[in-house]
Formats: C-alpha cells, sequence, structure tokens
C-alpha cells in the first residue's frame, strides 16, 4: 500500500540546508495499522506530507495506494484519506453540510455523498450531532469528525497526523477503539503519527521509529521491545539530589549508563531483584532521599533510548521547528 525508496526532503533556513528526511525506505502492506513514531522535529510530519502529495519530496520514488507519488499525485490523492494535526473544519457549517461537502469535493454524486455522510456518522457515533454547528462540539467529537472527512470517500488507506493530540486521556482511548474498529470492518490500511508512545505500543501491528530525518526501527511493538535486555530501573529524587542519584546509579553492577529525565534516573539492568537492595543500601549510605524506586518492564521508549541515547518523551516538543514544522 506504500512503498517508498530513499525518501527525501530538506529545506533552506538562513542560508542553511537542513536535511528534514533522509533516505527513507517505508513499505506498509494493505491492512497494515502501522506508526511512525518519533518526537517532534524528528520527521514524522515532513514524511506524511511528502506521501500525500503536499510537498514534493527533493529525491527518492513513492507508490501510494497504488499510484506514483511523482507522476501521478492525482491518482494517489483519490485512493488516500488525510486527517491532518490541526483539522480544517468550518465552525459555521453543520456536521453532515460538512461531511457531504468533502465527499463532493472528493468527486462522489450527490446521492452516494449523502449515503456515504450517513455512514461515517454512525461508524464515527455522530448520530445525533450531525445537524450541530461545528463550532459547538467538543474536542474528541471535532476530532471524530476531522476523521469523518478522511473516510467519506471510503479510501483504502488513511494517513492520521496526531490523531489524539490535544485529547484527554479517556478521549484518547474511545477516538482509538472507533479507528480500530473501522479498519476492522472496511479493511482500511492505517498510517498513524504520533509521539503517545502507550498508543505506538497498544493499536499498531508495526512501529517505524524516525529520528532526525533517518528511519532507525522497524518491528512489531513486541519484537521492538525484545531487544531491551532486562529491567528498567527509575530513581525520583528531589531536584537538588538528581547529580547524587546519578552518581549512586552508576556505581550499580551491570547498570548501563544511567540517563536523566526530570527529577528521575533510568538505567537499564539485566535482572533489578538482584541489583534493588544493592542500590537501596548505596542510595541510603549516600543520603539520598527518594520518592520512589520502579522497576519497569521495557517501553518502546526504552528502545528509543536505547538506539538515541535519550528519552522521546524528554525530546518531545523541545526541537526547534523547521519551515514545516517537520
Amino acid at each position: 500500500m506504500i512503498t517508498t525508496s530513499g525518501l527525501a526532503r530538506s529545506f533552506q533556513v538562513e542560508g542553511r540546508r537542513i536535511e528534514a528526511v533522509r533516505d527513507v525506505d517505508i513499505d506498509v502492506s494493505a491492512g497494515e495499522s502501522v506508526t511512525l513514531l518519533g518526537p517532534n522535529g524528528a520527521g514524522k510530519t515532513t514524511t506524511f506530507r511528502m506521501l500525500t502529495t503536499l510537498l514534493r519530496p527533493t529525491s527518492g520514488t513513492a507508490t501510494v495506494a497504488g499510484h506514483d507519488l511523482l507522476s501521478d499525485p492525482t491518482g494517489v490523492r483519490r485512493r488516500i484519506g488525510y486527517v491532518a494535526q490541526g483539522g480544517g473544519t468550518d465552525g459555521e457549517r453543520r456536521v453532515f453540510e460538512e461531511i457531504e461537502l468533502q465527499g463532493r469535493l472528493y468527486g462522489l454524486s450527490k446521492g452516494e455523498a449523502r449515503r456515504r455522510t450517513g455512514a461515517v456518522i454512525e461508524q464515527l457515533e455522530l448520530t445525533g450531532l450531525d445537524k450541530r454547528l461545528i463550532r459547538t462540539l467538543s474536542g474528541g467529537q471535532r476530532r471524530r469528525l476531522d476523521i469523518a472527512l478522511g473516510l467519506v470517500h471510503a479510501p483504502p488507506l488513511v494517513f492520521l497526523d496526531e490523531p489524539t493530540s490535544g485529547l484527554d486521556p479517556q478521549s484518547r482511548a474511545a477516538l482509538w477503539r472507533r479507528v480500530q474498529t473501522l479498519r476492522s470492518e472496511l479493511g482500511t490500511t492505517v498510517f498513524v503519527t504520533t509521539h503517545y508512545l502507550e498508543e505506538a505500543d497498544a493499536y499498531s501491528d508495526r512501529v517505524l521509529i524516525i529520528d532526525h530525518g533517518r528511519i532507525i526501527a522497524d518491528g512489531t511493538p513486541e519484537s521492538l521491545k525484545a531487544k531491551v535486555a532486562g529491567h528498567r530501573v527509575e530513581i525520583t529524587v528531589p531536584m537538588d539530589m538528581v547529580r547524587a542519584a546519578v552518581a549512586v546509579a552508576e556505581g550499580v553492577t551491570d547498570a548501563s549508563e544511567p540517563v536523566v529525565v526530570g527529577d528521575s534516573v533510568r538505567f537499564q539492568v539485566p535482572k533489578a531483584d538482584v541489583v534493588i537492595p544493592e542500590l537501596i543500601r548505596a542510595l541510603d549510605f549516600a543520603s539520598v532521599p527518594t520518592k520512589s524506586v520502579q522497576v519497569v518492564r521495557p517501553t518502546l521508549d526504552d528502545i528509543f533510548l536505547l538506539l538515541t541515547g535519550r528519552s522521546i518523551r524528554e525530546d518531545a516538543g523541545s526541537e526547534t521547528p523547521t519551515p514545516d514544522g517537520m
């Protein structure tokens, strides 16, 4: 459904050339749910914009939904749905009017647009909201409308760019349940960007991790996490004691190099049950008060940490944006 080879995009910023995406190879099969995971500034949105024909690649090739990205962008657009981060709805239009208009813009007849509008309203549980003005909708309701707009023409492939950004945890979970139901019912291929690690872990068949414009890992969530041996230990201490906690962690037997995230110090060990007594004694001897000491199973964040030496949560939102937000 998506095949790319050497896909790249660079920008000129204040006389400097910035490579936002570099030599990206992607292969997504029909019916898969694939997440492109990375911190802000890693190249997720730039990659999405290229694959959805909104941004021309500097180099490389791609086939999307059976059409060549460069020679047949119109064919690509007809076969995909795209839900952007910010949406683009008219607050003064009614829900059903906005969806029906979107269907007409995709070339559906008036009758077919009306039929498909009714279908996506039901599928995304917008029934009862269809005659409401869009500006009166809640954040979660508006996000469901955004997805309805991307699905009204029944595309075989849908791109969701940060679909749950800004939603509360309950609304995020509810939205994902609806996306998964649509996928199972319609066989839609779903390609998502997010920096919510738990979403990528729970709802993806496969995860691609991107950092500094390159794909650095590709696999199922479980296969990626299996690359991290042992357990992660996390010590939370008062901010003024972080350095002291790092010094203690550096002396733990067989521990990896500690990483600081806020007031927490993290490191990997082969067997947590063996080192925890040693760690507690060492913290007490160094007079380091602890808020908590946790042992955590490997997560996708641990994979990012293993591959890059830093936490994806630490990086999220901290990078300098490029002209298109990368």
